[in-house]
């Protein structure tokens, strides 16, 4: 069953709020992490894997708020008084892609457009593309995400992603095709079709969403909230396509990787996100 079959009802129950409606949504986000150390480089840090894994679990939880009306939407992260800094000892370095406080993803759904601006190694870009588009199969399974009903919508596509493996001490890198299925349960009884992050598309707020390692889960809902939040998009930055950053991305991660294992030769990468 397709969205398409649902259009209808959506528009009636969206019909039923006031043209002034808004909201904000907040998320806590998770993401596991499973990798294994080469045994050699393990024998002189019989610990490191365990400290490695608390670290990376740590740097993945994070909060997010989803300022919303019925067209747009702003992202962004909340700032933390101790935010964790990337860390890196025992000759391994953990870097997370994607992250930053300062980030901010806006998306117009009316105009099917989105301008996500981006801080990667010192510089800030802006992507302004269209808004992803997920074609999502509405299952009909329902369960309970706080006080809302949730439906389960599945969206499965075959992608590309790279795996690094440790081999004789060395990081390498290999291209793979995996069958990506991402997981969302959205709720009809906030009529507007978006969600945390790229996700969106669906009759409904999305609450939940498990995408691979990745976890997102709505914590709280304030609709219609006395101090409304103002929706601005952001402006500043060197604006690319989602391609082209993805690119850039890579190669900049490429350098820095270089750089720091020019220092001993000896280093160990671990990249999260992406």
């Amino acid at each position: 069953m397709r969205i398409k079959n649902f259009i209808m009802a959506f528009f009636i129950t969206g019909a039923m709020f006031a043209q002034d409606f808004s909201g904000r949504a907040t998320y806590k986000t998770h993401r596991k992490s499973s990798f294994e150390l080469d045994s050699t480089f393990m024998a002189g840090n019989p610990k490191i894997q365990e400290q490695i894994e608390a670290r990376m679990r740590k740097m993945s939880q994070k909060t997010f708020t989803l300022d919303f009306t019925k067209s747009e939407s702003m992202y962004k992260e909340e700032q933390e008084l101790d935010a964790p800094k990337v860390p890196s000892s025992n000759g391994v370095m953990i870097m997370v892609q994607g992250s930053g406080s300062n980030n901010v993803l806006y998306k117009n759904i009316s105009e099917n457009r989105m301008a996500d601006k981006k801080e990667l190694l010192g510089k800030v870009f802006l992507i302004k593309d269209n808004l992803v588009a997920y074609d999502w199969k509405l299952t009909g399974e329902t369960k309970n995400i706080g006080i809302y009903t949730c439906y389960k919508a599945v969206y499965e596509i075959e992608a590309e992603s790279i795996e690094i493996n440790m081999m004789g001490g060395e990081a390498k890198e290999e291209k793979v095709i995996k069958k990506r299925t991402i997981v969302a349960w959205y709720t009809p009884d906030v009529p507007i079709s978006n969600g945390p992050s790229n996700y969106g598309g669906l009759p409904g707020l999305i609450l939940e969403v498990n995408d691979g390692e990745l976890t997102i889960v709505c914590s709280e809902i304030v609709l219609n909230p006395k101090e409304v939040k103002e929706i601005k998009e952001p402006i500043k930055g060197k604006i690319v396509t989602r391609k082209k950053f993805g690119n850039i991305a890579k190669e900049k991660t490429k350098e820095m990787m270089d750089r720091y294992r020019s220092r001993d030769g000896k280093s160990t990468e671990i990249i999260i996100g992406g």
